[in-house]
């Protein structure tokens, strides 16, 4: 039988620690009780925390402790799998008050690649790369963390869209709810697809997710300190409906187009058509959402003028179509 470890903190998020116990505990026991087969557990949990105490959680529940996460070698757990769940506090709060935890899981940089050992849900991503393990790796995030966690951690290669992640030994997931995605891709790592397939199915859980795209909004990043580009993305954002020319931006903001392009990306990470596609197509979304305008209408609203490239457009940056988006929803 495989070992999880799922390490619990104050200020962790309450579900994120139940939730992915009861998917590792009930793997291969829920379906066969369906089925009335004899049941065959997969895997054994135990939640650690520091020195063993109970960890309050964000909802203001306290959760028993199975042991001190100080009781086994970092690195080396003698546990097949680490979970880290996520933050539910501030979270610069929370990395400052557990630098021995930080300490802990850094422990694990050096793990040997091949299996999945370490993994984190949401903002749980913030411990893994604050203790080095997401370094020059692929990583995601909740969706509404990705300015923050970039701005923190350069060095590593955040993937926000991605609802899951592996690099080597180390998985995340992306936000919220999304531990019960990384609970079945995991028990499929360890204990086979059939096993996760039959999870998925007594839980109820759509397992074909790929994307957090659909759930987050389009971040317009501006945390940067070129004066000249701020005010053209508060201009942009007052006028992104109008027919926009490279042009027209260079002479607001006093520099050739040469230039023009490359202060925005270099402030923005982004090309100032792509700034403005990201703009319309929120606004679309909001349309979406929120009105039953046609979508050829909602097309014209944002500042286009053909539908089927809007669409391409808008399956591009949400990972749905305009149409579907407004099922899922709209109002």
């Amino acid at each position: 039988m495989r070992t999880v470890f799922i390490i619990g903190f104050d200020g962790a998020l309450a579900s994120a620690i139940t939730g992915i116990i009861d998917l590792f505990r009930l793997a291969g026991v829920t379906w066969a009780r369906i089925n009335d087969m004899p049941p065959e557990q997969e895997f054994t949990t135990r939640l650690l925390t520091d020195g063993g105490k109970p960890c309050r959680c964000i909802n203001g529940i306290t959760l028993l402790a199975d042991g001190d996460w100080q009781d086994y070698p970092a690195g080396d757990s003698g546990a097949d799998l680490v979970i880290v769940p996520t933050i539910g506090a501030p979270i610069g709060q929370v990395l400052t008050a557990n630098p021995e935890l930080i300490q802990w899981l850094g422990g694990f940089r050096q793990t040997a690649s091949g299996q999945v050992r370490v993994a984190s849900n949401c903002t749980g991503a913030f411990l893994l790369a604050e203790a080095g393990l997401l370094d020059g790796r692929q990583a995601t995030t909740h969706w509404g963390f990705g300015n923050q966690f970039r701005q923190r951690f350069p060095a590593v290669d955040l993937q926000p869209d991605r609802l899951i992640t592996v690099d080597g030994h180390v998985a995340c997931a992306g936000g919220g709810m999304a531990w019960w995605d990384l609970g079945v891709y995991l028990v499929e790592r360890y204990a086979g697809a059939k096993i996760a397939r039959e999870l998925a199915k007594a839980f109820v859980i759509d397992a074909g997710r790929t994307s957090q795209a659909p759930y987050g909004a389009l971040q317009a990043r501006r945390y940067h300190s070129d004066a000249a580009i701020l005010k053209l993305q508060d201009w942009l954002d007052a006028n992104y409906t109008e027919p926009v020319t490279l042009q027209t931006l260079a002479g607001l903001a006093g520099l050739t187009e040469r230039s023009l392009i490359r202060r925005f990306k270099a402030a923005t990470g982004d090309t100032p058509t792509g700034y403005l596609q990201i703009l319309r197509i929120e606004a679309a979304r909001q349309h979406l959402e929120n009105s039953r305008s046609a979508i050829e209408e909602v097309t014209r609203m944002v500042g286009y003028e053909d539908v089927s490239s809007f669409s391409r457009l808008f399956r591009k940056h949400t990972g749905l179509a305009p149409g579907i988006y407004r099922a899922r929803f709209g109002r």
